[in-house]
């Protein structure tokens, strides 16, 4: 998708626990896959895809790969630009020593904290648990002993909040490299970082995981900041270990209290060690060290 196209919205119903080879599915069909769990903890997959999407390519690939799809609505988000009319109204976030506001809030008082201004639209979540959680990681990595100059590799960076965060925080004392999946987050991130005067400590680009020139070139990492999900950190875990420095440290998170001993279980056996979990509602984020 682009900055300026019209696109398709595809929600499935939600789901106990999505197969893996329905999610696989979803994430090889659509540009840009958003999950949510609701309040009861099932998995909604929500599909994005171009002007040019057919339901009955969809159905038709579906059957040939034997994927029988949930229940689902489509939905076609026409404008000039989708991103910006969906923006999600949020209220200011307060984690740690950050304020993260929208686009939309006119008076943010002045508490002393460190003030993040975030475009933030449909895939892009601003106010989810895990951002939060993210966040007060960040403020406690800031407190155990790293390099005077940290180099910060950001993995599905969405709308950026986090290498935003790091940016804010240390300054010249960082180089981030922020990435994602999806060309529309990759855009989202740039303009964000515009617009908090921080583009020149963040190189945003299009990257499937840890494959691209520009993250094997700017590795090994002192610091990975990682909010996806369980699967995709279960499948990008040894890329991971072997761009983070020894010494160095991550920040995992997208995970539910059920998936905690996988997730953390999976990078432990890499040789990665547990610092700090955070717990918010049903959500989880973990602090890890690589020894």
């Amino acid at each position: 998708m682009t900055e300026s196209g019209s696109c398709w919205l595809v929600k499935f119903q939600p789901q106990e626990n999505m197969d893996n080879l329905t999610a696989e599915f979803m994430d090889d069909y659509f540009d840009v896959v958003a999950v949510n769990y609701t309040d009861n903890g099932k998995e909604e997959y929500v599909g994005y895809a171009n002007a040019h999407f057919s339901e009955q390519n969809l159905i038709d690939t579906a059957k040939q790969r034997n994927i029988k799809l949930p229940p689902y609505t489509t939905e076609f988000l026409k404008s000039r630009n989708w991103l910006k009319e969906n923006v999600i109204k949020f209220e200011p976030v307060h984690v740690g020593v950050f304020t993260i506001y929208g686009i939309h809030e006119t008076n943010i008082p002045d508490d002393g904290r460190l003030n993040l201004r975030i475009y933030a639209a449909t895939a892009f979540g601003s106010e989810h648990q895990t951002t939060k959680s993210c966040l007060q990681a960040v403020c406690d990595y800031n407190q155990l002993p790293h390099p005077k100059k940290i180099n910060i590799l950001d993995v599905g960076t969405g709308s950026g909040i986090l290498s935003l965060a790091a940016a804010k925080l240390w300054q010249e004392n960082c180089k981030i490299t922020a990435v994602d999946i999806d060309e529309e987050a990759v855009f989202v991130t740039q303009q964000n970082a515009k617009d908090n005067h921080l583009e020149k400590y963040i190189t945003a680009a299009v990257s499937d995981g840890y494959r691209s020139a520009l993250v094997k070139d700017n590795a090994p990492y002192d610091l990975i900041l990682a909010n996806i999900l369980a699967r995709p950190l279960i499948s990008l875990a040894s890329d991971l270990y072997n761009a983070l420095k020894k010494g160095g440290f991550c920040i995992l998170s997208g995970f539910v209290d059920e998936q905690e001993d996988w997730v953390i279980g999976e990078h432990t056996k890499l040789g990665l060690k547990l610092t700090k979990l955070y717990k918010l509602d049903n959500w989880r984020a973990a602090l890890m060290e690589k020894i």
